[in-house]
């Protein structure tokens, strides 16, 4: 990876490089997964990519293997921390200006269904400012960006 993907002042550019003490759960040459350090729910996980993208809205039609494979590290922590219903998860992306890290990062959150009231409106069904991985796949499938 070139320094070019590197934004000094990212936090989640400088976890990627291992510039901080942030524990890694699972890596590989595109994704870095690892703890939320403010958790909604039991299990809390961010998947993001080593390269800097600003946030879902920044995502093209050509993006859509990495989302999935950004949604199969999510999957795989999750089985791997042994979460016992793998349908009682939230995975998903904040929308812009409400993500607060300006670096495309997944949620990965379970038990879904015990998350907090504060946590649901962040991250739950009904929060405008959540979009789940499906529907971000699905507007980049049909319409080639996220709305």
């Amino acid at each position: 990876m070139g320094t070019q993907d590197v934004f000094e002042d990212c936090l989640f550019c400088q976890i990627v490089n291992n510039q901080t003490d942030t524990e890694i759960l699972l890596s590989n040459e595109e994704l870095v997964c690892f703890p939320d350090m403010k958790p909604g729910a039991t299990h809390h996980y961010l998947v993001v990519p080593r390269t800097h993208i600003n946030n879902c809205q920044s995502l093209k039609r050509d993006n859509i293997p990495l989302v999935e494979r950004m949604e199969e590290m999510g999957r795989s922590i999750l089985e791997m921390r042994k979460v016992s219903d793998l349908n009682d998860v939230r995975m998903g992306f904040h929308l812009p200006p409400f993500s607060s890290v300006p670096h495309l990062h997944l949620h990965a959150l379970a038990p879904a269904s015990q998350m907090k009231p504060r946590s649901q409106l962040r991250y739950g069904s009904q929060s405008y400012w959540f979009i789940p991985v499906d529907k971000v796949l699905s507007q980049l499938k049909t319409q080639g960006k996220v709305k």
